[in-house]
């Protein structure tokens, strides 16, 4: 709504300008003050300057449960701020709008997409900053990140610039030619255009741009040269999907046999894998038009998806709490639903309610799951292989189960790959366990277990000491899904660097080997600044 003559004066939420605020000091002998009352003496009425409450609230990047107690508590932030773009919206509403403006995918907007957004989300600014923020958890959206493809890798940084290197035979690394790269290289041709997401599956690549625009290259995205005609066509370069142009994508995931992508409403589309109803489309398998994922998920937004080997998690949000929904194969009870058969279409993995677990980011490894709850606490299920999930053995595990042996840790990161778990905990340290063949569990290969095996599969968690002894608090483990026996992994840091180890027969890992060497087993740094 414009302002007019009459109406008090407004100020622009994303154009606060950037002032000290002076500090409020009490005297020894001064009665105390308050920052909200009748501006009696000994009292600094803040009710009188909304505006410097704002650009507090603001700057200081509350959390939306911290917006709600203050407005719980004081009346006075209950109050109509009296402020554009709405006027009855109290502070900490204008401060959450203030917030969500921040995001790239949010800027674009118009305002009766704003409206039906917040009714889908619960009803104010305050949730729809909640539902943004729970999408960022687990993706690294707008901020740097490092991707480990199958043989290849994509390094997103912060301003949106896009790096690829390793293997290229079908031209995923998007830079016009099918010729190996094993130092990182820039996307040129993307000049102008900020990525906020990437995804790299088997021989192809796939890249979100602010704008919610899809670009795709190498290898057919919906499926595998051998299952109909499907994976026969490169692309070299990055090329734009049409079929997706009308929707704000917001984050993809590549399965076998088919690719999800995210809306920016929390609406999940999938492609191919139609057939016999496998994701509840019954369509031809060369179907390859994005289709809504049916069933339950069709009311309840989505703030994040993991595909692994034929089958896809959702991380379905709702003002009260979030929860975890799976379809697909369920082979190796890799589905939580306690059994290995399979469904298609979304079911709810309602043993989180058993385990009193909050689930806040999920991750989906090619036979194996794992989530990230709120209290800190990582659940693993799936097929057991090599001792991936965590709980001391190789069996299958067909419903959640807490690691135990982190049960003194709190998670702050979870990642998951084909064989292969890591978990970050918020003291700094990094633990992996699962396949220990390919070298990509970062622990020092100058360690025999009680066998004289120095290569070992790890059956709990332990701390990788290589990454231990590179002094830098991890933010992002990135591992291979796929080829475990010839996996690589990827730590980003807090202060943007970037460190390999594992597999680098192919490049993948951004730089070169000494002769005949074909694996990196501790961590080096990647000549990429992402600070």
């Amino acid at each position: 709504m414009d302002a007019t003559a009459s109406e008090p004066p407004s100020i622009q939420c994303l154009n606060i300008p950037e002032q000290p605020i002076p500090e409020m000091v009490t005297s020894p002998n001064s009665s105390s003050r308050h920052c909200f009352g009748d501006a009696t003496p000994g009292e600094f009425p803040l009710s009188a300057h909304p505006s410097i409450v704002l650009h507090v609230l603001t700057s200081c990047n509350l959390d939306p449960q911290d917006l709600a107690k203050l407005e719980a508590t004081c009346s006075f932030l209950r109050q109509p701020a009296q402020f554009a773009p709405d006027y009855e919206l109290c502070l900490p509403e204008v401060a959450a709008l203030d917030m969500c403006q921040k995001r790239a995918i949010f800027k674009p907007m118009t305002s009766e997409k704003r409206d039906e957004f917040k009714l889908r989300c619960g009803g104010s600014w305050k949730l729809v900053l909640k539902f943004l923020l729970a999408g960022e958890a687990g993706t690294r959206r707008e901020k740097s990140q490092a991707i480990a493809g199958s043989c290849h890798s994509v390094v997103v940084t912060s301003k949106g610039s896009v790096y690829t290197f390793g293997s290229n035979a079908s031209g995923q690394l998007g830079h016009g030619t099918t010729d190996e790269q094993s130092q990182p290289r820039v996307i040129s041709s993307l000049q102008g255009i900020r990525i906020i997401h990437a995804v790299a599956g088997v021989g192809r690549t796939m890249l979100i741009s602010d704008s919610g625009q899809v670009y795709t290259f190498g290898k057919d995205l919906f499926g595998e040269s051998e299952y109909a005609s499907q994976g026969n066509k490169q692309v070299n370069t990055p090329q734009l999907v049409e079929s997706l142009k009308d929707i704000f994508v917001v984050q993809a995931t590549i399965g076998k046999l088919f690719t999800a992508v995210l809306s920016r409403e929390g609406r999940v589309y999938t492609f191919s894998w139609g057939n016999v109803a496998k994701l509840g489309h019954y369509t031809d398998p060369t179907d390859v038009e994005p289709r809504p994922l049916l069933g339950p998920l069709e009311n309840i937004p989505v703030v994040q998806i993991a595909a692994g080997y034929c089958y896809l998690l959702a991380l379905a949000w709702q003002p009260s709490g979030m929860s975890v929904y799976s379809v697909g194969c369920g082979q190796g009870g890799k589905l939580g639903h306690g059994n290995k058969t399979d469904d298609h279409q979304p079911t709810l993995i309602q043993h989180f309610q058993t385990l009193n677990v909050q689930p806040m980011v999920i991750s989906a490894g090619a036979w194996h799951a794992a989530v990230l709850g709120t209290n800190g606490k990582v659940c693993t299920w799936g097929w057991g292989n090599s001792g991936c999930l965590g709980h001391g053995n190789d069996e299958c595990q067909l419903v959640p189960k807490v690691v135990e042996s982190l049960s003194n840790v709190k998670a702050v990161h979870v990642a998951t790959g084909e064989y292969t778990t890591f978990v970050v905990s918020d003291d700094g340290d990094v633990y992996s366990f699962g396949y220990g063949g390919s070298l990509s569990l970062g622990h020092d290969t100058a360690e025999d277990d009680s066998q004289g095996n120095r290569y070992a599969n790890v059956l709990i968690p332990k701390i990788a000491t290589s990454l231990k002894e590179i002094n830098e608090r991890v933010v992002q483990i990135s591992l291979s899904n796929s080829n475990y026996s010839k996996a690589h992994t990827f730590a980003l840091t807090e202060t943007g660097k970037l460190y390999a180890f594992g597999a680098g027969n192919k490049g993948q890992l951004g730089m070169q080997l000494l002769a005949n060497q074909t694996t990196r087993p501790t961590p080096e740094r990647v000549e990429l600044d992402l600070s």
